[in-house]
């Protein structure tokens, strides 16, 4: 009895010593040292949502996550070198024009399908909070995220310090049941983040649209045209970042890619739907700025038109005394009330009274 007991005890265990074997990381001694650097900002590997502990090569990490059902890995990069990148690139067999791209700062919004990975590119934005606006304002901050996403794995490589994943992360490992979807889960939710700040930027790009339009229309008229063109600037920037993101996300949408599950393309689905808000509102305050720019170029004309009009004003006004001055200037000897005792008063008087005339003439005509 003690025998049948104990075999039963060994049947019962051997399962769960299998998958303990499976998700806790090797006891020998690893084929390489546990990854780090200063590219490195996270990495983890998700057995149905739920972040397993220990210290992991890249590649058992993997091996790991391809013997579970619903695990994966996530490497999170910062600004990663060629070597840095080099082992993970290995460790997954990503393609090399992808490693490429991915180290390189800035690259268009894409979404490249390779064999069994898919690669895509999102711009990030931020608004960058100034006392008032300039010709050499820095209104916008870019930059990028590029994802690598597997079947059993999602690593994020991050440029410039638009948007941080941090939270991103943080965010998923408390939300279990959303992380279980997988790595379509997390480029989801670093859409949806980015989307988000977008969202921001945009509220705030409005902000100072609103402020540069009262300037313009104002009777001081603070505002030049470097400014309103500084503006339009940092605007063109945004749009270069959102605009494109347009077509990777309606691919995702329509269903093209095959290895993006149902219920993550329903969560992208919304994201686009906010994307089209942001485009809109892009379109309009472009709209909006060139109008303002036309503007304040019409009042220039409009200001240039008045001072012309006004210096010949005062000219002809100069002219009268210049004229009188001139003529009896000539030292002619036969010349009218040169010998008369009241010439010289009288010249005078004449010259004021015609300047007078003139400068009553023009004030009644707008041109002074």
């Amino acid at each position: 009895m003690a025998e049948q007991e104990r075999g039963l005890s060994r049947a019962l265990s051997a399962p769960v010593r299998a998958v303990s074997q499976i998700l806790r990381p090797t006891t020998n001694p690893p084929s390489s040292p546990t990854p780090n650097g200063p590219g490195l900002v996270d990495f983890a590997l998700y057995v149905d949502g739920v972040r397993q502990e220990g210290e992991w090569t890249f590649k058992e990490a993997h091996e790991a996550a391809q013997r579970q059902g619903k695990a994966f890995v996530w490497i999170g990069l910062h600004e990663p070198t060629p070597d840095e990148f080099a082992d993970i690139a290995e460790a997954f067999d990503l393609h090399e024009l992808a490693v490429e791209d991915a180290v390189k700062s800035f690259q268009r919004p894409k979404l490249e399908q390779y064999e069994d990975m898919t690669f895509a590119v999102v711009r990030t934005a931020r608004y960058m909070p100034h006392d008032e606006l300039t010709e050499t304002s820095e209104v916008i901050e870019t930059g990028a995220v590029m994802l690598f996403i597997g079947e059993h794995f999602v690593i994020t490589v991050r440029h410039g310090a638009a948007v941080r994943l941090k939270p991103v992360r943080e965010e998923l490992e408390s939300r279990r049941e959303l992380l279980a979807q997988g790595p379509w889960a997390v480029f989801h939710a670093v859409v949806d983040r980015v989307v988000d700040v977008y969202l921001d930027v945009s509220a705030a790009v409005e902000t100072d649209l609103d402020e540069l339009e009262a300037s313009v229309f104002s009777r001081d008229r603070k505002s030049n045209i470097q400014e309103i063109y500084q503006l339009k600037r940092e605007l063109v920037e945004f749009k270069r970042a959102v605009f494109p993101l347009q077509r990777p996300l309606q691919v995702l949408v329509s269903g093209q890619i095959s290895s993006l599950p149902k219920e993550p393309r329903r969560y992208i689905r919304d994201v686009n739907d906010h994307l089209q808000r942001v485009v809109e509102q892009i379109a309009a305050y472009d709209d909006l700025i060139n109008s303002v720019l036309q503007a304040r170029l019409a009042q220039v004309t409009v200001d240039q038109n008045n001072d012309m009009r006004k210096i010949a004003a005062w000219a002809a006004i100069a002219a009268v005394p210049t004229a009188i001055a001139g003529i009896y200037g000539m030292n002619f000897d036969v010349m009218p009330e040169l010998k008369w005792k009241f010439g010289y008063p009288f010249i005078l008087t004449l010259i004021v009274v015609a300047c007078a005339g003139l400068y009553r003439f023009f004030r009644r005509s707008g041109w002074l």
